[in-house]
């Protein structure tokens, strides 16, 4: 089992930052691939980014790339979202999700565990 907190979530204004963190638990950190999700009210859930678990090869939503960033501390059981010049499209519940694998992946289906999400709201 792993458990995936989120935090970092809150209101900014478009052009702004903000970084989320993503607390994982339950098993060895290094050994899986992190993503981030994000979710708007009335639409599906889409990929945002994904690093592997050595941190050698991230992969990004062409939506994103530029703009935010994903690293990981392995030490520290933690991934980041590092965001900047937000958008309001941006605006969502973004998501934690791991899978039990090394390698990148913009599916869904191919995350084994998910965080609770954590809020960002985008002001214009």
């Amino acid at each position: 089992q792993v458990q995936l907190v989120e935090s970092g979530g809150g209101l900014v204004q478009a052009g702004g930052s903000l970084r989320l963190s993503c607390a994982a638990s339950g098993r060895p950190f290094g050994g899986y691939t992190m993503a981030w999700f994000r979710q708007a009210p009335g639409k599906e859930r889409e990929f945002v980014t994904a690093i592997t678990g050595s941190a050698g090869s991230t992969y990004y939503a062409g939506s994103v790339k530029g703009r935010f960033t994903i690293s990981r501390r392995n030490a520290a059981n933690t991934v980041y979202l590092q965001m900047n010049s937000l958008k309001p499209e941006d605006a969502a519940v973004y998501y934690c999700a791991a899978r039990l694998s090394d390698l990148l992946s913009g599916r869904i289906n191919d995350y084994d565990y998910w965080g609770q999400g954590t809020q960002v709201t985008v002001s214009s």
